[in-house]
């Protein structure tokens, strides 16, 4: 069974083994992790199987046209923001195709609407502008801050 629960500073040596695992070049240092969690802890989110970490989600409130730069420290979150972030979901190929991501695109609409955000934006990398699609998002611009891979994408509420 998979499920889906807060993640705590505990978690987080394997929210960085996952990201090294699923994210390649895009992989973050620990310290960003922790950075975000501390940060706007109900956007951070571990899935575990069997008490195994698996997966995790990591969003919070943003503003501007610009994502938060790659592995950089944020010193703090802007209010009023004017969306919310997706910054992160990875999962490990055990916790693919069972539903999670849509369990978390959930959990982040949830908690934009908390917020009183109208629009959720992320920056897809390594192709999975194909999946965000499916799932209600559409490109705001070709290319991306990260590199010439990815794509910034949006979903309105």
């Amino acid at each position: 069974m998979s499920d889906w629960r807060p993640m705590r500073v505990a978690d987080i040596p394997s929210v960085a083994a996952i990201s090294d695992a699923v994210h390649g070049d895009y992989t973050e240092q620990a310290a960003v992790y922790a950075n975000r969690l501390q940060l706007h802890p109900r956007g951070c989110w571990l899935l575990e199987r069997d008490g195994k970490a698996i997966g995790y989600l990591i969003s919070h409130p943003w503003e501007g046209t610009q994502p938060p730069a790659l592995n950089q420290l944020i010193e703090k979150l802007p209010e009023p923001a004017d969306h919310y972030y997706l910054h992160d979901l990875a999962l490990l190929p055990d916790a693919r195709g069972t539903g999670a991501a849509q369990v978390a695109i959930v959990i982040v609409q949830d908690q934009a609407e908390k917020i009183g955000a109208r629009r959720i934006a992320l920056t897809a990398v390594n192709g999975a502008d194909a999946f965000w699609g499916r799932n209600g998002f559409t490109a705001m611009a070709a290319g991306g801050t990260y590199g010439g891979d990815s794509l910034a994408m949006e979903r309105f509420l």
